[in-house]
């Protein structure tokens, strides 16, 4: 894990992969929980038998934006941004999904500092961010996170 304690240790890293996540499992669990809290039940996702016969992939595949949730649980395990009044998630830009997640398939987060601009005492990161799924050749998803840090010196 990397650890940020200001503008200046955050733009040292620059064009520089950040660092890689841990492993995580999508359950079928945690795909039918984020089903309900969004109202997004579409069969894909929690048809257990359906897919079996419908479905391209036998089996159900994750909310495309269940995969994008977790960036901020994945991205406090690259890096630990100190010395902070306040963080903001500020935008997520150039999401791209090339591959569907399969449920019990194991996913993982590689985070690039692709640019940082200090906005008058406000640090705004965009993160490039790639989401692996293990044994895959295709990512889940590419794109760009951005942060707004409010650093107390």
């Amino acid at each position: 894990m990397v650890i940020i304690r200001n503008y200046t240790e955050f733009e040292a890293l620059l064009g520089k992969e950040i660092g890689i996540s841990g492993w995580h499992t999508i359950t079928q669990q945690q795909i039918n929980q984020f089903a309900e809290a969004t109202i997004d039940h579409q069969w894909i996702h929690t048809d257990e038998e359906r897919v079996k016969t419908e479905s391209p992939f036998k089996a159900t595949i994750a909310h495309g934006y269940l995969t994008v949730s977790l960036l901020p649980y994945f991205w406090h395990q690259i890096a630990d941004v100190q010395n902070l009044k306040m963080q903001i998630n500020y935008g997520i830009e150039n999401i791209r999904f090339a591959q569907a997640v399969v449920v019990n398939s194991r996913v993982r987060l590689h985070a690039k500092l692709v640019n940082i601009v200090n906005l008058r005492g406000v640090t705004k990161a965009t993160i490039g961010v790639t989401m692996e799924i293990e044994n895959e050749k295709k990512p889940a998803y590419t794109g760009e996170v951005v942060f707004l840090y409010h650093f107390l010196d």
